[in-house]
């Protein structure tokens, strides 16, 4: 797992978390391990929360 998790109430903006999602899934070369699996669900469920973040200060 990474060591860039956030802390409760903090939400790193979309665009660093698809840099992340985009850095697993160079490194695993599209094969993701159970453990990257995991950390992927985790990302996309941060991900879509910052997505949720910026429209909301969008509108």
């Amino acid at each position: 797992m990474s060591s860039t998790t956030s802390s409760p109430g903090s939400v790193r903006s979309a665009a660093v978390v698809n840099a992340e999602i985009r850095a697993l899934w160079s490194r695993t070369d599209g094969a993701l391990s159970p453990a990257d699996e995991a950390r992927y669900q985790e990302l996309l469920v941060e991900w879509a929360a910052a997505v949720r973040e910026a429209l909301v200060k969008a509108a």
